[in-house]
């Protein structure tokens, strides 16, 4: 990148200039599935957590349920449940083995500043976390849809199995201001760490963290950092 580009068009890199042609699907700003609200904007950084089919057995949900309901606690104590459960590595566990879980992060990096932009990810055993900010025309299920479908097809052929591989629900929440967005990076990166995988984040290899990441992602945060930033003190 040369030094007389201006700071707009660096911007214009950075972020991806070009789109894929806009699906039909409209944004449906909040509404529910299941038990779990979904926020769905374009230009709204967010965080998904999506998981495979068998990652939460019925027994451990019936735990979890116990739990909740012995505890008290509202939607945010759920999702808290879930994630700590989710890090105890129930399940087949498909994505511990490289091939799956690199075909995973294929799929994510594939539509990379054409559908969304990716800010930070991170392929657990079990699960994943992603966050994204998509673009307009292409809504959060549809953005889902096409990463799950791709690679359940993908690794059912790879393992010589049939059946579901990805559960039906997700999680999502979106990024507050810049010190949520680095704190949010952090807790994606930390995960495996957190989950007793490997000592430091930058081990494991099917993350944002991964050596060879963050060279092209750290310009990238500046800039969404900065927007939100600034998003903020317009409102205030």
């Amino acid at each position: 990148m040369t030094r007389n580009l201006t700071r707009a068009r660096k911007n214009q890199l950075i972020r991806g200039t070009f789109q894929s042609p806009p699906c039909k699907d409209r944004h449906r700003n909040w509404y529910r599935r299941g038990y779990l609200p979904h926020i769905d904007r374009p230009g709204l950084i967010q965080i998904v957590t999506f998981r495979l089919a068998d990652a939460l057995p019925s027994k451990v949900l019936q735990r979890m349920e116990s739990e909740l309901r012995f505890l008290g606690g509202g939607l945010r104590t759920r999702v808290r449940m879930v994630e700590r459960y989710l890090d105890a590595g129930y399940g087949s566990c498909y994505l511990r083995e490289p091939r799956i879980a690199h075909l995973v992060e294929e799929a994510l990096l594939f539509f990379d500043k054409l559908r969304y932009l990716l800010s930070a990810w991170v392929i657990m055993p079990n699960h994943c976390h992603v966050m994204y900010e998509p673009k307009p025309g292409w809504p959060l299920p549809g953005i889902l849809h096409s990463w799950k479908s791709y690679t359940a097809k993908r690794a059912n052929d790879m393992l010589g199995r049939q059946g579901r591989v990805w559960q039906k629900e997700f999680h999502d929440r979106f990024i507050r201001d810049a010190e949520h967005f680095f704190q949010a990076i952090r807790y994606i990166h930390e995960n495996p760490v957190k989950a007793g995988l490997v000592e430091h984040a930058e081990d494991w290899k099917f993350s944002s963290a991964a050596p060879g990441r963050r060279s092209w992602l750290e310009p990238r945060w500046e800039v969404l950092s900065k927007d939100l930033l600034k998003a903020r003190r317009t409102e205030e």
